[in-house]
This record gives C-alpha cells, sequence and structure tokens, in this order.
C-alpha cells in the first residue's frame, strides 16, 4: 500500500475513535489538565495591557486588512476548543498560523522570518485567551499522529505554539524591557500602559483634543518622573544619614579600643648663642688680667 494511503487510513482510523472516546480521553480527571488551563487563562487575564510594541510584533492593525486577519487568526485559535479530532486542531493551529504570516507580511511588505511568527502567535494568544488552552495541547501530544506531529507545516506550528504558551507562564519584567516596579504596577491592575496616539484618537477627532490630551500625558508622565526623583532624593539622604552615623560609629570604637594619650609640650631649650641672655643666668665673663713687667 503506498505511504499515502496508509497516512489516510490512519487519519480516518484515528477521526473515528477520538470522536467515539472524546469525552472520556479530553481533559480526564486522572490528570491536572484542568488546573492547568485555570492557571494559564488567569495568567492571560493578568497580562491583558501587554502591548504588540512590548512584545516587538511587526503587525499594524491600523491597516484594516491586517486587522481582518488578526480577527481570523484569533478565531481559528478559539475554535480549536470546538474540534474533538487531533488532527482537526491541529488544522485550526496552522489557519491561524496562516493568517498570521499573512499579516506580517502585509505589514513589512516582505515574506515573514520566524523571528517576526513567534512573538505575533504570543500576541495572538494573549488577545484570544483560547479556553482549554493546555488540555488542547495535551490531547493533540497525546493522542495525533505522531509522524504528524514531528514533521510538516502542522508540526512546526504547534511546536511554536508550545514555546508561545511556555514564555506566556514565564513572562517577566526582562522579556518587556521593563523595570520590575512598573511590571508589578501593570500586573497588579494599579496602572496601564500609555496608549500611542495613533491608538488613542479616531481620525475625525480634532487636533485641539489630542493636543490637550497629549499635553495632559506629558504632564502625567512628568509627575511621575517628579515622584521617583522625590522617592530616589529621601533614599539619598538615608543613606548619607546612615553613612555618617555608621563612620561616626565606627570611629568612636576605635577611639574607645586605642584611646590617645596627650603629653604637654616640653619647653623648648634656649640656643646658647641667643640674643636673649638674661634667663640664661649664664656666668659673666672672665675679665682679663694685667701683669706688671
Amino acid at each position: 500500500v503506498p505511504p499515502e494511503k496508509v497516512e489516510k487510513a490512519m487519519d480516518e482510523v484515528e477521526k473515528y475513535i477520538m470522536t467515539r472516546q472524546y469525552k472520556y480521553v479530553f481533559c480526564p480527571e486522572t490528570t491536572d489538565d484542568e488546573k492547568k488551563d485555570l492557571a494559564v487563562q488567569k495568567r492571560i487575564r493578568a497580562l491583558h495591557w501587554v502591548t504588540p510594541q512590548m512584545l516587538c510584533v511587526p503587525v499594524s492593525e491600523e491597516i484594516p486588512e491586517v486587522s481582518d486577519m488578526v480577527v481570523k487568526a484569533i478565531t481559528d485559535i478559539i475554535e480549536m476548543d470546538s474540534k474533538r479530532v487531533p488532527r482537526d486542531k491541529l488544522a485550526c493551529i496552522t489557519k491561524c498560523s496562516k493568517h498570521i504570516f499573512n499579516a506580517i507580511k502585509i505589514t513589512k511588505n516582505e515574506p515573514a522570518s520566524a523571528d517576526d511568527f513567534l512573538p505575533t502567535l504570543i500576541y495572538i494568544v494573549l488577545k484570544g485567551n483560547p479556553p482549554r488552552l493546555q488540555s488542547n495541547i495535551q490531547y493533540i501530544t497525546r493522542f495525533c499522529n505522531p509522524s504528524r506531529l514531528m514533521t510538516g507545516e502542522d508540526g512546526y506550528y504547534f511546536t511554536n505554539l508550545c514555546c508561545a504558551v511556555a514564555f506566556i507562564e514565564k513572562l517577566d519584567a526582562q522579556s518587556l524591557n521593563l523595570s520590575q516596579e512598573d511590571f508589578d504596577r501593570f500586573m497588579t491592575g494599579q496602572t496601564s500602559p500609555k496608549k500611542q496616539e495613533s491608538d488613542s484618537f479616531s481620525p475625525d477627532v480634532c487636533l485641539g483634543v489630542k493636543q490637550m490630551c497629549k499635553s495632559l500625558d506629558l504632564l502625567s508622565q512628568l509627575n511621575e518622573r517628579q515622584e521617583r526623583i522625590v522617592s530616589e532624593a529621601k533614599k539619598l539622604e538615608k543613606d548619607l544619614i546612615d553613612w555618617t552615623d555608621g563612620i561616626t560609629k565606627e570611629v568612636e570604637e576605635i577611639v574607645e579600643k586605642y584611646p590617645l594619650e596627650i603629653k604637654p609640650k616640653s619647653q623648648a631649650l634656649a640656643a646658647i648663642d641667643s640674643e636673649n641672655v638674661e634667663n640664661d643666668k649664664l656666668p659673666p665673663p672672665l675679665q682679663p688680667q694685667v701683669y706688671a713687667g
């Protein structure tokens, strides 16, 4: 039998068996798939503030055609959960990936590379938050035809999806080129990243409103900078006080350990040929004697 017919027969057998057994083998109670699903879903919800610029996504959703491709990619990755056959779930991932490649190609006016594809796939997963993502990945891994996962474009796109989910689970401030303080504030919902002007306004908004909002945004940034400067100044003042106290304490400990004995200044001896001879109590000079011859 030719390999093509064997592959087709395997696909049909897989389709029949997995359709009948789906409710028993998808996310079984004996595994922690459901727990992982909830953890990933919660993680993606917490990262709702991540922008394409942070991930270096080479896609411009301002272009209508690109925006449509992004919507189709999100729809495909969400539709994966409704399929029962592993091959059909893989097909959804493949369709999603092809829409991503088309969106990148239209935006850049050139073919997309692997370095462009993975960040965009991560962004699509964050934006779509597919249901039962980990369960679907585990289901495909356990029951899909191994040759399909290890070769061809289906296997390549599935591997990239697994990498995207792993990246999301370990995403930190350094991955997004943010400070740990800003990352924590975004994660807790205290604030959100400032949107670019092109994302904030529709084309029919007047120039005055744009300028006003731009000025308010600038004032907000200046206020944040001032707060950081004041905070750093207080920290510097505290460090200087602590340093002074530390040096004083060290000096006191050294003086206490090695006390200084200050001796009185000794009186300087007067030179013999000094002009001040009154207090020297020197004997008078000898008088010359005259001898008579």
